[in-house]
C-alpha cells in the first residue's frame, strides 16, 4: 500500500479503484488481462493517481484479499466453543452477503482458488485449534478439512452461478453438517 494517511478522499479514491477492478476482473475473468490502461480509463482516473494508491493491478487484488483475511483471522475472533465456530461461520457467510457483487466478480476469475485456499486453511486451522482441546478423535483435524473443502466448493459455486442455494441457505446447511461431525 503506497498511500500512507487514508483520508477520506484517498478512502474513495481506493475504493473507485476497487470497485473498477472488480468490475474488469468480471469482464476479463483473469487477473493478467487486466492492465492498469484500461482500469484509469473506465474509473475516469489518471495514471498517477492509480500509481499513488497501487504499485500494479496484483497489487489491488491482494488489497481485496488482506481485507477478507482480516476478517477471518482478527484477533478479537477467538474461538473456544462449538456456538464460537458457530457464529464465526455466521460472520463469513455475512461478510459475503454484504459484498456479494464484489465476490461474485472477484471469484468468477480463476487465479482466486489460491485466495479461497488460503483462506479456508486459515479457517480450518482456526476451527482445528478451537476444537481439539475438547476432542480426542484422531482423525478431527481431518474432518474440519473435510468440513472446510465441502464448504469453499460450495461458496465457489454459489458466487460462480452455479449452485441452487442461497447463502442463507447454505449457512443453515453448514451449521447441520457441524452438529453431526462435531
Amino acid at each position: 500500500m503506497k498511500v500512507q494517511c487514508l483520508n477520506s478522499s484517498s478512502i474513495k479514491t481506493r475504493n473507485l479503484i476497487k470497485k473498477t477492478f472488480a468490475e474488469l476482473i468480471n469482464e476479463k475473468k483473469q487477473l493478467n488481462k487486466i492492465t492498469v490502461t484500461e482500469l484509469v480509463k473506465k474509473a475516469e482516473l489518471t495514471r498517477s493517481t492509480f500509481y499513488t494508491h497501487y504499485d500494479n493491478i496484483y497489487e489491488v487484488a491482494n488489497d481485496y484479499q488482506l481485507q477478507t483475511i482480516e476478517l477471518l483471522c482478527s484477533e478479537d475472533l477467538k474461538l473456544y466453543t462449538k456456538q464460537d465456530i458457530k457464529n464465526y461461520f455466521k460472520n463469513i457467510i455475512q461478510c459475503l452477503k454484504e459484498n456479494e457483487e464484489t465476490y461474485k466478480m472477484l471469484l468468477s476469475a480463476d487465479e482466486s482458488l489460491l485466495f479461497l485456499e488460503q483462506l479456508k486453511k486459515i479457517a480450518t486451522k482456526k476451527i482445528y485449534e478451537a476444537l481439539k482441546s475438547n476432542n480426542s478423535d484422531k482423525y478431527l483435524e481431518l474432518s474440519v478439512t473435510f468440513l472446510m473443502d465441502g464448504i469453499l466448493v460450495e461458496i465457489i459455486k454459489y458466487f460462480r452461478n452455479e449452485s441452487k442455494y442461497t447463502l442463507d441457505e447454505l449457512l443453515e446447511n453448514i451449521e447441520k453438517w457441524f452438529e453431526k461431525m462435531f
